[in-house]
Protein backbone atom coordinates (compact mmCIF):
# COMPACT_ATOMS: atom_id res chain seq x y z
CA UNK A 1 0.00 0.00 0.00
CA UNK A 2 0.94 3.60 -0.83
CA UNK A 3 3.24 4.67 1.89
CA UNK A 4 2.69 8.47 1.21
CA UNK A 5 -1.64 8.78 1.32
CA UNK A 6 -3.10 9.56 5.12
CA UNK A 7 -5.91 7.71 6.14
CA UNK A 8 -8.58 9.46 7.90
CA UNK A 9 -12.22 8.25 9.17
CA UNK A 10 -15.58 10.33 9.38
CA UNK A 11 -18.59 10.16 11.66
CA UNK A 12 -21.86 11.41 11.54
CA UNK A 13 -21.83 13.21 14.46
CA UNK A 14 -22.99 11.35 17.78
CA UNK A 15 -23.77 10.03 21.10
CA UNK A 16 -20.97 7.90 21.10
CA UNK A 17 -18.10 10.43 18.44
CA UNK A 18 -16.19 11.32 20.98
CA UNK A 19 -15.24 7.64 21.83
CA UNK A 20 -14.53 7.02 18.13
CA UNK A 21 -12.30 9.85 17.83
CA UNK A 22 -10.55 8.95 20.65
CA UNK A 23 -10.23 5.28 19.27
CA UNK A 24 -8.85 6.76 15.90
CA UNK A 25 -6.64 8.70 17.41
CA UNK A 26 -5.12 5.62 19.00
CA UNK A 27 -5.51 3.30 15.92
CA UNK A 28 -3.39 6.46 13.88
CA UNK A 29 -6.17 7.49 11.61
CA UNK A 30 -4.97 11.25 9.99
CA UNK A 31 -8.09 13.29 11.08
CA UNK A 32 -11.31 12.62 11.88
CA UNK A 33 -14.22 14.46 10.08
CA UNK A 34 -17.95 14.94 11.43
CA UNK A 35 -20.68 15.32 8.76
CA UNK A 36 -23.17 18.30 8.43
CA UNK A 37 -26.86 17.38 8.46
CA UNK A 38 -28.52 19.50 11.55
CA UNK A 39 -32.39 17.72 11.03
CA UNK A 40 -30.51 14.80 11.38
CA UNK A 41 -27.23 14.27 13.37
CA UNK A 42 -26.23 16.38 16.23
CA UNK A 43 -24.60 19.70 16.03
CA UNK A 44 -21.58 19.19 13.98
CA UNK A 45 -19.41 22.52 16.14
CA UNK A 46 -20.08 21.06 19.34
CA UNK A 47 -19.36 17.70 18.61
CA UNK A 48 -16.14 18.80 17.22
CA UNK A 49 -15.29 20.53 20.09
CA UNK A 50 -15.65 17.80 22.32
CA UNK A 51 -13.69 15.73 20.07
CA UNK A 52 -11.05 18.39 20.53
CA UNK A 53 -10.82 18.44 24.05
CA UNK A 54 -10.78 14.69 24.28
CA UNK A 55 -7.86 13.98 21.59
CA UNK A 56 -4.13 15.21 21.39
CA UNK A 57 -3.12 14.63 18.13
CA UNK A 58 -5.47 13.44 15.69
CA UNK A 59 -7.10 16.08 13.20
CA UNK A 60 -10.55 17.69 13.61
CA UNK A 61 -12.24 18.77 11.10
CA UNK A 62 -16.00 19.68 9.39
CA UNK A 63 -16.87 18.45 6.50
CA UNK A 64 -18.96 18.31 4.34
CA UNK A 65 -20.35 22.23 5.72
CA UNK A 66 -23.37 23.70 3.90
CA UNK A 67 -22.55 27.51 3.54
CA UNK A 68 -27.35 27.85 3.59
CA UNK A 69 -27.36 26.50 7.15
CA UNK A 70 -25.42 28.86 8.83
CA UNK A 71 -23.94 32.90 7.81
CA UNK A 72 -20.33 33.01 7.11
CA UNK A 73 -19.52 34.64 10.12
CA UNK A 74 -20.75 32.67 12.29
CA UNK A 75 -18.92 29.39 10.43
CA UNK A 76 -15.91 31.74 11.01
CA UNK A 77 -16.54 32.33 14.91
CA UNK A 78 -16.62 28.09 14.95
CA UNK A 79 -13.39 27.76 13.10
CA UNK A 80 -12.13 30.42 15.39
CA UNK A 81 -13.24 28.34 18.47
CA UNK A 82 -11.66 25.08 17.37
CA UNK A 83 -8.57 26.51 16.58
CA UNK A 84 -8.45 27.79 19.89
CA UNK A 85 -9.05 24.23 21.23
CA UNK A 86 -6.67 22.46 18.80
CA UNK A 87 -4.41 24.32 17.27
CA UNK A 88 -3.24 23.06 14.02
CA UNK A 89 -5.18 20.55 13.99
CA UNK A 90 -8.62 22.09 12.63
CA UNK A 91 -9.65 21.72 8.35
CA UNK A 92 -12.88 22.12 6.93
CA UNK A 93 -14.66 21.07 3.87
CA UNK A 94 -17.41 22.95 2.20
CA UNK A 95 -20.04 21.94 -0.98
CA UNK A 96 -23.51 22.39 -1.92
CA UNK A 97 -25.14 20.03 0.02
CA UNK A 98 -27.34 17.16 -0.03
CA UNK A 99 -28.72 15.80 3.03
CA UNK A 100 -28.38 19.11 5.04
CA UNK A 101 -30.29 20.47 2.24
CA UNK A 102 -32.66 17.75 1.24
CA UNK A 103 -33.87 17.14 4.99
CA UNK A 104 -34.86 20.71 5.17
CA UNK A 105 -37.00 20.62 2.31
CA UNK A 106 -34.24 22.90 0.11
CA UNK A 107 -32.42 21.65 -3.13
CA UNK A 108 -28.68 21.50 -3.38
CA UNK A 109 -26.95 25.08 -3.44
CA UNK A 110 -25.48 26.95 -6.69
CA UNK A 111 -21.98 26.47 -7.06
CA UNK A 112 -22.12 30.44 -7.61
CA UNK A 113 -22.86 30.66 -4.12
CA UNK A 114 -20.61 28.33 -2.67
CA UNK A 115 -17.83 29.89 -4.02
CA UNK A 116 -18.49 33.42 -2.53
CA UNK A 117 -19.35 31.88 0.21
CA UNK A 118 -15.48 30.16 0.58
CA UNK A 119 -14.39 33.70 -0.73
CA UNK A 120 -16.10 35.47 1.96
CA UNK A 121 -14.89 33.12 5.21
CA UNK A 122 -11.05 32.98 3.77
CA UNK A 123 -11.58 36.88 3.83
CA UNK A 124 -13.15 36.69 7.46
CA UNK A 125 -10.54 34.16 8.72
CA UNK A 126 -7.54 37.18 6.80
CA UNK A 127 -8.79 39.43 8.83
CA UNK A 128 -9.87 41.34 6.11
CA UNK A 129 -12.75 43.87 5.77
CA UNK A 130 -15.26 41.69 4.15
CA UNK A 131 -18.77 42.78 2.20
CA UNK A 132 -21.56 40.39 2.94
CA UNK A 133 -25.13 41.16 1.94
CA UNK A 134 -24.56 45.15 1.21
CA UNK A 135 -22.56 45.58 4.48
CA UNK A 136 -18.70 45.59 5.82
CA UNK A 137 -18.28 42.82 8.09
CA UNK A 138 -14.41 41.80 10.30
CA UNK A 139 -14.18 39.20 12.68
CA UNK A 140 -13.42 41.23 15.89
CA UNK A 141 -12.72 39.74 18.75
CA UNK A 142 -10.12 40.88 20.96
CA UNK A 143 -7.13 39.68 21.94
CA UNK A 144 -7.38 36.61 23.91
CA UNK A 145 -10.79 35.58 22.40
CA UNK A 146 -10.12 34.18 19.32
CA UNK A 147 -6.73 32.90 17.73
CA UNK A 148 -4.81 36.26 15.93
CA UNK A 149 -5.41 36.55 12.08
CA UNK A 150 -4.60 35.63 9.51
CA UNK A 151 -6.47 32.20 10.37
CA UNK A 152 -5.18 29.64 8.37
CA UNK A 153 -7.04 26.97 8.85
CA UNK A 154 -7.13 24.93 5.75
CA UNK A 155 -10.43 24.88 3.19
CA UNK A 156 -11.33 22.11 0.86
CA UNK A 157 -13.98 22.25 -1.20
CA UNK A 158 -16.12 19.07 -2.06
CA UNK A 159 -16.86 18.25 -5.46
CA UNK A 160 -17.18 15.61 -8.41
CA UNK A 161 -18.44 17.76 -11.43
CA UNK A 162 -16.54 20.00 -12.97
CA UNK A 163 -18.12 23.73 -11.63
CA UNK A 164 -17.55 22.13 -8.52
CA UNK A 165 -13.64 21.42 -9.17
CA UNK A 166 -13.35 24.52 -10.68
CA UNK A 167 -14.04 26.14 -7.36
CA UNK A 168 -11.71 24.31 -5.92
CA UNK A 169 -8.81 25.20 -7.83
CA UNK A 170 -9.77 29.17 -7.62
CA UNK A 171 -10.60 29.08 -4.15
CA UNK A 172 -9.86 25.59 -1.99
CA UNK A 173 -6.79 24.10 -0.34
CA UNK A 174 -7.83 21.48 -1.79
CA UNK A 175 -10.46 18.57 -2.64
CA UNK A 176 -12.98 17.04 -1.07
CA UNK A 177 -14.21 13.78 -3.12
CA UNK A 178 -16.97 10.69 -3.35
CA UNK A 179 -14.74 7.96 -4.61
CA UNK A 180 -12.61 9.50 -7.14
CA UNK A 181 -9.35 10.95 -7.03
CA UNK A 182 -8.66 14.23 -8.34
CA UNK A 183 -5.27 16.01 -9.38
CA UNK A 184 -5.02 18.22 -6.62
CA UNK A 185 -2.40 19.00 -4.33
CA UNK A 186 -4.48 17.82 -1.23
CA UNK A 187 -7.15 15.48 -2.52
CA UNK A 188 -9.43 13.23 0.27
CA UNK A 189 -11.04 10.74 -1.17
CA UNK A 190 -14.08 9.72 0.77
CA UNK A 191 -15.30 5.61 0.67
CA UNK A 192 -17.52 3.17 2.64
CA UNK A 193 -18.10 0.16 3.36
CA UNK A 194 -16.29 -2.70 5.68
CA UNK A 195 -13.09 -5.52 5.59
CA UNK A 196 -14.48 -8.50 6.11
CA UNK A 197 -12.98 -11.13 8.43
CA UNK A 198 -10.71 -14.54 7.09
CA UNK A 199 -13.02 -16.86 5.31
CA UNK A 200 -16.21 -14.35 5.65
CA UNK A 201 -18.60 -14.42 3.53
CA UNK A 202 -20.00 -10.85 1.74
CA UNK A 203 -23.25 -12.31 2.48
CA UNK A 204 -23.07 -12.61 6.19
CA UNK A 205 -25.39 -10.77 8.90
CA UNK A 206 -22.43 -8.78 10.27
CA UNK A 207 -21.41 -7.66 6.75
CA UNK A 208 -25.14 -6.68 5.81
CA UNK A 209 -25.30 -4.77 9.13
CA UNK A 210 -21.89 -2.58 8.38
CA UNK A 211 -22.82 -1.67 4.63
CA UNK A 212 -26.83 -1.57 4.71
CA UNK A 213 -26.97 2.16 5.45
CA UNK A 214 -24.21 2.75 2.50
CA UNK A 215 -26.41 0.77 0.30
CA UNK A 216 -29.60 2.48 0.93
CA UNK A 217 -27.56 5.96 0.42
CA UNK A 218 -26.96 4.69 -3.32
CA UNK A 219 -31.34 4.71 -3.63
CA UNK A 220 -31.30 8.06 -1.57
CA UNK A 221 -28.92 9.21 -4.26
CA UNK A 222 -30.33 8.05 -7.68
CA UNK A 223 -33.64 8.94 -6.77
CA UNK A 224 -33.07 12.73 -5.91
CA UNK A 225 -30.88 13.26 -8.87
CA UNK A 226 -32.52 11.24 -11.10
CA UNK A 227 -35.91 9.91 -10.25
CA UNK A 228 -37.38 7.28 -12.30
CA UNK A 229 -33.61 6.20 -12.72
CA UNK A 230 -33.76 4.28 -8.98
CA UNK A 231 -36.09 1.97 -11.20
CA UNK A 232 -32.90 0.21 -13.03
CA UNK A 233 -31.79 -0.95 -9.27
CA UNK A 234 -32.59 -3.82 -7.62
CA UNK A 235 -35.88 -3.70 -6.56
CA UNK A 236 -35.55 -0.12 -6.84
CA UNK A 237 -39.36 0.22 -8.65
CA UNK A 238 -40.76 -1.00 -5.36
CA UNK A 239 -38.49 1.43 -3.53
CA UNK A 240 -39.53 4.28 -5.33
CA UNK A 241 -43.47 2.92 -4.95
CA UNK A 242 -43.00 2.96 -1.38
CA UNK A 243 -41.19 6.22 -1.22
CA UNK A 244 -44.48 7.68 -3.59
CA UNK A 245 -46.66 6.63 -1.44
CA UNK A 246 -45.52 9.44 1.26
CA UNK A 247 -47.40 12.96 0.67
CA UNK A 248 -44.63 15.06 -1.58
CA UNK A 249 -44.91 17.58 1.38
CA UNK A 250 -43.09 15.19 3.35
CA UNK A 251 -41.58 12.62 1.15
CA UNK A 252 -37.81 14.21 1.61
CA UNK A 253 -38.04 12.92 4.99
CA UNK A 254 -39.11 9.48 3.40
CA UNK A 255 -36.04 9.27 1.03
CA UNK A 256 -33.57 10.89 3.33
CA UNK A 257 -34.28 10.34 6.76
CA UNK A 258 -31.58 7.88 8.56
CA UNK A 259 -29.07 8.86 6.01
CA UNK A 260 -25.98 6.88 7.18
CA UNK A 261 -26.86 5.71 9.87
CA UNK A 262 -30.68 3.76 9.99
CA UNK A 263 -32.44 2.49 7.35
CA UNK A 264 -36.16 4.20 6.36
CA UNK A 265 -39.37 2.12 6.21
CA UNK A 266 -38.74 1.86 2.19
CA UNK A 267 -34.96 0.66 2.31
CA UNK A 268 -35.63 -2.18 4.79
CA UNK A 269 -38.02 -3.53 2.67
CA UNK A 270 -35.34 -3.70 -0.37
CA UNK A 271 -32.11 -4.36 1.18
CA UNK A 272 -30.46 -7.46 2.36
CA UNK A 273 -27.77 -9.87 1.29
CA UNK A 274 -28.15 -10.00 -2.20
CA UNK A 275 -27.36 -6.35 -2.73
CA UNK A 276 -23.93 -6.89 -0.90
CA UNK A 277 -21.16 -6.68 -3.14
CA UNK A 278 -17.32 -6.44 -3.81
CA UNK A 279 -18.02 -2.71 -3.17
CA UNK A 280 -19.65 -2.84 0.22
CA UNK A 281 -17.87 -5.71 1.65
CA UNK A 282 -14.19 -6.08 0.73
CA UNK A 283 -10.96 -8.08 1.74
CA UNK A 284 -8.31 -6.83 3.41
CA UNK A 285 -6.36 -6.80 0.78
CA UNK A 286 -8.63 -5.44 -1.92
CA UNK A 287 -8.83 -2.64 0.50
CA UNK A 288 -5.53 -2.02 -0.10
CA UNK A 289 -5.85 -2.53 -3.63
CA UNK A 290 -8.68 0.00 -3.34
CA UNK A 291 -6.22 2.70 -1.07
CA UNK A 292 -3.29 2.00 -3.86
CA UNK A 293 -5.73 2.63 -6.92
CA UNK A 294 -6.53 5.83 -5.14
CA UNK A 295 -3.31 7.38 -4.11
CA UNK A 296 -2.03 6.24 -7.74
CA UNK A 297 -4.88 8.41 -9.41
CA UNK A 298 -3.59 11.70 -7.08
CA UNK A 299 -5.30 11.04 -4.06
CA UNK A 300 -3.75 11.99 -0.85
CA UNK A 301 -6.21 11.28 1.90
CA UNK A 302 -8.63 8.20 2.56
CA UNK A 303 -11.89 8.98 4.15
CA UNK A 304 -13.38 5.73 5.57
CA UNK A 305 -16.66 6.05 6.55
CA UNK A 306 -17.78 3.28 9.03
CA UNK A 307 -21.13 2.46 9.60
CA UNK A 308 -23.39 -0.46 11.42
CA UNK A 309 -24.07 -1.23 15.06
CA UNK A 310 -20.25 -2.03 15.37
CA UNK A 311 -18.32 1.26 14.76
CA UNK A 312 -15.17 0.23 16.38
CA UNK A 313 -14.74 -3.21 15.03
CA UNK A 314 -14.91 -1.62 11.70
CA UNK A 315 -12.31 1.16 12.63
CA UNK A 316 -10.15 -1.35 13.70
CA UNK A 317 -10.33 -3.64 10.63
CA UNK A 318 -9.80 -1.08 7.93
CA UNK A 319 -6.60 0.00 10.18
CA UNK A 320 -5.27 -3.35 10.14
CA UNK A 321 -6.09 -3.57 6.73
CA UNK A 322 -4.56 -0.51 5.80
CA UNK A 323 -1.35 -0.91 7.79
CA UNK A 324 -1.88 2.41 10.76
CA UNK A 325 0.19 1.94 13.54
CA UNK A 326 -1.88 2.06 16.01
CA UNK A 327 -3.85 -1.30 14.55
Amino acid sequence: MSATVDVSCSFPPGPRTVEYAELAERLGYRRVWLLDSPALYADVWATMARCADHTERVGVAAGVLVPGLRHVMTTAAAIATIESIAPGRVAVAIGTGFTGRHLLGEPVMRWSEVAEYVRQLRGLLRGDDVEIDGRVLRMCQPDGWAPPRPITTPVLVAANGPKGLAVARELGDGVMSMQDAYPFEWCACCFGGTVLDDGEERSSARALDAVAPLIAFTYHYVYQVAGVAVDTMPDGARWRAAVERVPAATRHVAVHGGHLVALTDADRAIVGPQLVTESYAMTADEVRARIDGLAAAGGTEIVYGPMGSDVPRELRALARAAGLAGA
